[in-house]
């Protein structure tokens, strides 16, 4: 507790003081001087220096107290991960765990009864980066294999979707499982080549994957329709029924609900699986988990496939919920979009994912107020995020075996969450 307080003496604060001054000189020309060019005047705005200074003063100590508060955690996150807190309680109090999922089961049946269509559209968006972020954590939270093309997988899925619906009249249904396997073919063909690359090279030959397929889309008119994109593509049908858009909107809601639980079901059973054991032995160390044995080949090629899938999938859905694709919605920032929603939320953990989600798509949508701030309050985030928790908000958690001290003559062990 001393060497805490002690970031509040009067050397320490003298310290934040000057950083803060600091900063305020470097944002003087930015938030202070405002010129009116139609009048030809110069507005100062003083108010916004000094909060700038108070804001910057708060946060220098605020900082100093975090850094040293993790120096004297020695540099662990937290004692306990917070997956494992949660479930601790949830075994403690099982009516409370119960009455919590009833609870979110409920609220998330009536929500777009309950909500006007844009709340429900943007749920649906947000339940499409959380299978985005599954399948992306399959290649990096539990292969550790860093892919910044992402965005190519999703782009083939839509556009799958779209040129058949053109060429063959195909709907949403029976281009949802092409669009996938397209999706995944491409994985297998990007894998083959990227088998002995690792690191820096892997991210930047994915790189330079996903803007291959997003120039091919723009350039080649005959094919993609060129950078003039695809519209007036059909919504989901039930049994040929047709729906209006705000009942399209509300049925879209419920095939990503589904959709959700699905890939979480089939991720988690994957996760506990030989082959996720697997692609964790590989993303802690790939040579060593070779020389037991690993055919690295096949499950890189896997690892690709998988991810890809989810994408492709999604993909299908993303053109059927706007009716209209083009290039410019599958860039390299919608890649960097899915692989921070999977590093904040935490590499290798579902729920994490989950969480990474909503911050990353709802909040924005929901402070729409601070839209000329967003992109710096996001780089704080992470900036936040790689320093005082770089396992991400929910950290996975491990299963290991623990013998209890009465049961060390006996055959029965325990498994805990670690």
């Amino acid at each position: 507790m001393s060497n805490i307080l002690k970031y509040f003496s009067f050397k320490e604060i003298k310290k934040s003081l000057v950083m803060s001054v600091w900063f305020m000189i470097l944002t003087f020309p930015i938030m202070v001087i405002k010129v009116n060019t139609i009048e030809n005047t110069v507005i100062w705005r003083w108010n916004y220096l000094i909060g700038v200074g108070i804001s910057s003063f708060i946060f220098a100590s605020l900082w100093r107290y975090m850094i040293e508060r993790k120096k004297l955690q020695g540099g662990s996150e937290s004692t306990v991960p917070l997956l494992q807190k949660i479930r601790e309680l949830g075994e403690r109090k099982p009516t409370l765990k119960k009455g919590s999922l009833i609870g979110v089961i409920v609220l998330i049946l009536v929500f777009p009864f309950i909500t006007s269509m844009y709340q429900t559209g943007i749920m649906t968006t947000a339940l499409m980066y959380v299978i985005l972020g599954l399948g992306l954590n399959i290649v990096v939270g539990l292969g550790g294999l860093l892919n910044l093309g992402y965005a190519a997988f999703y782009a083939v899925g839509a556009y799958t979707y779209a040129l058949l619906h053109i060429h063959f009249g195909l709907g949403f249904w029976v281009c949802l499982p092409i669009g996938a396997l397209m999706a995944t073919i491409l994985g297998v063909l990007l894998a083959i080549p990227v088998l002995r690359l690792r690191g820096d090279y892997l991210a930047i030959v994915t790189l330079g994957f996903g803007e291959i397929v997003r120039i091919v889309l723009e350039n080649w008119n005959a094919f993609s329709h060129g950078p003039s994109g695809i519209a007036n593509i059909p919504r989901p049908t039930f049994f040929g029924i047709h729906f209006t858009l705000p009942q399209a909107t509300i049925y879209l809601y419920f095939i990503m609900i589904a959709l959700v639980v699905f890939t979480i079901f089939v991720v988690r059973r994957l996760e506990n699986s030989r082959m996720g054991r697997t692609w964790i032995a590989m993303r802690e160390d790939e040579i060593a988990s070779q020389s037991m044995g690993i055919n690295i080949t096949q499950v890189k090629v896997t690892t690709f496939a998988l991810g890809a899938f989810w994408a492709g999938m999604i993909g299908v859905v993303f053109a059927a919920k706007t009716t209209f694709i083009n290039p410019a919605s599958f860039t390299l920032w919608e890649s960097i979009i899915i692989l921070c929603v999977v590093v904040i939320g935490g590499m290798g953990s579902i729920v994490g994912v989950v969480v990474g989600a909503g911050i990353l798509i709802l909040l924005p949508e929901y402070l729409r107020a601070f839209s000329q701030y967003r992109m710096l309050i996001f780089g704080a985030i992470l900036v936040l995020m790689m320093v005082f928790r770089p396992g991400g908000i929910v950290t996975s958690v491990r299963k290991v075996y623990k013998i209890e001290p009465h049961l060390q003559g006996g055959s029965d062990n325990k498994v805990e969450d670690k």
